[in-house]
């Protein structure tokens, strides 16, 4: 044993039957030996020829850290302000849907995970579980969580209005609007294994009509414009944050129409292919928005050493979503815990040796972006 020690913990205890994992890959590995294969396609693939979804991770080997030292400090301090309430740490779990296929914890079980490590869940329109049921399941844990919506706003706007009072009902306290799905993404992957719908027992639940009991198609809307945004803001008093902004020209029409916070984000890849990166488009964002709202991300963060870049480049915050399925699918609910344990600890080892204490320290100083 090395005698050298840090205190860059928490220090995870063994569990009975698994091998604790050292990084998110070695959750991934296991969750792709585990889930059926037309089922990781699903959760692995992306659009076209996938060249934004494996842009997404290799856009961050463009920056480089220029850490400061003898800064001192003393203990790192992770917490982050976000929309009215304090985050643990400035990472959050990004909405993915079909949680129960991955796992029968399925969304419940993420919920647990994420309540306990003090973050927030962004819940899927999509997933399998109804929103009261996760939100019962956050409040049922440890320490309170914080339970967001995800919407794709419906051409029926009663449904749409209806929905938005349920999700207010339960507890949600943003409503995060996906912008860059007018039509869904071309997944060839799916389309190769015939991937098309739900095993029988399982169905997006917060879809269901509650009059009829039918689960409705979530429609993409081509049609869906500003309008229908400043619509949304007059019918919830809840933030909303626009999910899937990459040019600054709309960063800038999102401020000017009101919305609380925008999400740079590309889907994972799974939309348009050739899409520039998130951590790519995130400075020119930031540059659009200056300080008037918080400024979000997601895409390819797979060590604290990505939570970092993105923070020195304006983010208030990240999500993660691949990451959360593979720990789902590996382990279930502990599974999701151990990644956002192992995302914690990586970020706060990062940056002490970065010379920082809070995220507030981290700034573009701190990178060099190498040419490509």
């Amino acid at each position: 044993m090395s005698p050298v020690t840090d205190r860059v913990g928490p220090r995870h205890n063994p569990t009975a039957g698994a091998a604790l994992p050292v990084n998110l890959r070695d959750l991934r590995d296991e969750a792709w030996r585990r889930l059926d294969p037309a089922h990781r396609d699903y959760f692995t693939g992306g659009a076209g020829d996938e060249r934004t979804l494996r842009a997404n991770e290799t856009a961050f080997d463009a920056y480089r850290l220029l850490p400061r030292v003898l800064r001192g400090g003393g203990e790192r301090d992770l917490r982050t302000p976000l929309l009215g309430g304090t985050l643990s740490m400035p990472v959050l779990v990004s909405p993915t849907a079909f949680h129960r296929l991955a796992h029968p914890d399925g969304e419940v079980g993420c919920a647990r995970a994420v309540a306990g490590a003090d973050t927030v869940l962004v819940l899927s329109m999509a997933a399998t579980t109804p929103v009261e049921a996760v939100a019962a399941a956050m409040d049922a844990a440890d320490r309170p969580g914080r339970l967001w919506f995800q919407l794709y706003p419906q051409p029926d706007l009663g449904f749409t209005e209806s929905l938005v009072r349920r999700v207010e009902a339960a507890g949600c306290r943003a409503l995060v609007v996906t912008v860059d799905s007018p039509v869904l993404g071309r997944r060839e992957r799916d389309l190769r294994n015939g991937f098309l719908d739900l095993p029988p027992g399982l169905g997006c639940e917060n879809m269901r009509d509650p009059e009829t009991g039918r689960i409705r198609d979530i429609v993409l809307d081509a049609d869906l414009d500003w309008p229908r945004i400043d619509w949304l803001r007059g019918v919830t008093r809840l933030p909303v944050v626009l999910k899937g902004i990459l040019h600054p020209a709309d960063a800038r029409l999102a401020v000017a129409h009101g919305v609380d916070a925008v999400w740079v984000s590309n889907h994972g890849g799974r939309q348009l292919d050739g899409a520039a990166t998130a951590v790519d488009a995130l400075p020119s964002v930031v540059d659009a928005v200056g300080d008037r709202v918080p400024v979000l991300l997601d895409g390819g963060i797979r060590r604290g050493t990505d939570v970092l870049t993105a923070l020195a480049l304006g983010a208030t915050a990240v999500g993660v979503g691949r990451p959360v399925l593979w720990g789902l699918a590996a382990r279930g609910e502990p599974g999701v815990r151990q990644v956002l344990d192992l995302l914690r600890a990586d970020l706060g080892q990062a940056m002490t040796l970065a010379g920082a204490v809070r995220p507030a320290d981290l700034g573009p100083d701190l990178l060099n972006r190498m040419p490509r």
